[in-house]
């Protein structure tokens, strides 16, 4: 009997693969000329699109919305759910700091050396995490983001502990620096996330994808099949890492610094709310989730200390007044209306309407067949 794990897959249009490369480059496009643009959304940016502000927002929407991309490749593709994927996105951060603080490379040496980096721990900690499956590789890498965040929390001489890792400016470009640089920070985080996007594009529809997402559904049959799951899923491990790590690189230009969270497995928790609330298995619903929890967040915090809710009853504002009670409100709603995330939902609906117009259309052919049948009568 095959065993699913009830990640969806989103129907082809019947424009084929074209329609999404259209609508997706379009968005690209969009989102390279936003910083030329002076678009406000009251409510959702702090201020025009052009603004320092909503920039440094919107790049760390994409930041995480890139980690996301990262997570869903495990849980959605490969069917492995992971409690300690932040480590590598920490590792990434934690990587480019200490090689540029220590090592005193220049950026991209820095970057190279932090996603090799990246790897090479999800290479170690995968292979060890690999030879056990369900909870208890869950566990397991758990014990790994512990572990991690650990080292780093009692290395403050080299970590710099609970207080972070800055960034060491001195060995960064000057176009990457300082507020009035924002535009091109914005611009270098929109780049990870489309690479990110394309490397988990080409994941999916590789032989690579395909056989763990056999071994996602039935890990006997691929074994019969001379085939290697464990390989297979250790190769997706590693993938994902390393866009997890080019993620953390990101992050860490984007904030100038660091801190021992980004190693957490609270962070990996927020991701996987961030896959779900888009929708597991979307690679575009990945991206939905982490720009729309990111926003929550940072808004919702706005909203917390706002004088409308500090002059609602105590009853009111003592919940509204913390933000994490909100998202998890939110989070809440989705699981119980929308079960299969917001990409979820309109692939059901998608497939729901065009199941009705194939079963209109046969009824319509079988009305014409019937039509034709009947006998007509002549009279004399």
């Amino acid at each position: 009997m095959t065993v699913t794990t009830g990640v969806p897959t989103l129907i082809r249009g019947r424009a084929g693969s074209v329609a999404p490369f259209a609508v997706g480059g379009a968005l690209v496009i969009l989102m390279a000329i936003l910083p030329l643009l002076n678009i406000s959304i009251p409510g959702i940016l702090p201020g025009a699109t052009y603004t320092p502000g909503s920039l440094a927002l919107l790049s760390l929407c994409m930041v995480f919305a890139a980690l996301a991309l990262s997570y869903n490749l495990l849980l959605g593709t490969a069917g492995m759910l992971s409690f300690g994927h932040a480590l590598y996105f920490g590792a990434g951060a934690y990587g480019l700091g200490l090689a540029l603080q220590y090592l005193g490379v220049p950026l991209w040496p820095g970057v190279l050396i932090a996603l090799v980096g990246g790897l090479a721990i999800a290479l170690f900690t995968g292979a060890v995490a690999m030879r056990v499956t369900g909870i208890p590789f869950a566990m397991v890498t758990l014990a790994f983001a512990q572990a991690g965040s650990v080292l780093v929390r009692r290395n403050s001489q080299v970590t710099g502990g609970e207080e972070g890792l800055s960034l060491d400016t001195a060995q960064v470009p000057d176009f990457l620096i300082g507020v009035v640089n924002t535009r091109n920070l914005y611009w270098f985080t929109l780049v990870v996330l489309v690479v990110v996007y394309l490397v988990t594009l080409w994941v999916d529809t590789s032989r690579l994808g395909h056989l763990a997402r056999a071994t996602r559904e039935n890990e006997q049959r691929v074994r019969v099949l001379g085939l290697s799951p464990y390989r297979v899923r250790l190769i997706v491990f590693v993938i994902a890492a390393g866009l997890a790590s080019l993620a953390g690189v990101a992050y860490m230009l984007l904030q100038s610094g660091t801190v021992p969270r980004s190693v957490s497995a609270d962070l990996t928790i927020t991701v996987l709310v961030m896959v779900v609330l888009g929708g597991v298995g979307f690679r575009w619903g990945a991206i939905v989730g982490g720009v729309l929890y990111t926003l929550l967040d940072q808004r919702l915090t706005v909203l917390a200390g706002s004088d409308a809710i500090a002059g609602l009853p105590d009853v009111l504002r003592v919940p509204l007044s913390e933000p994490l009670f909100l998202l998890g409100v939110l989070f809440i709603i989705v699981v119980m209306f929308l079960p299969g995330g917001i990409a979820g939902t309109i692939d059901a609906a998608v497939r729901r309407r065009r199941g009705e117009k194939v079963r209109g259309s046969l009824r319509q052919l079988d009305d014409a067949d019937e039509s034709a049948d009947t006998p007509v009568e002549v009279r004399a």
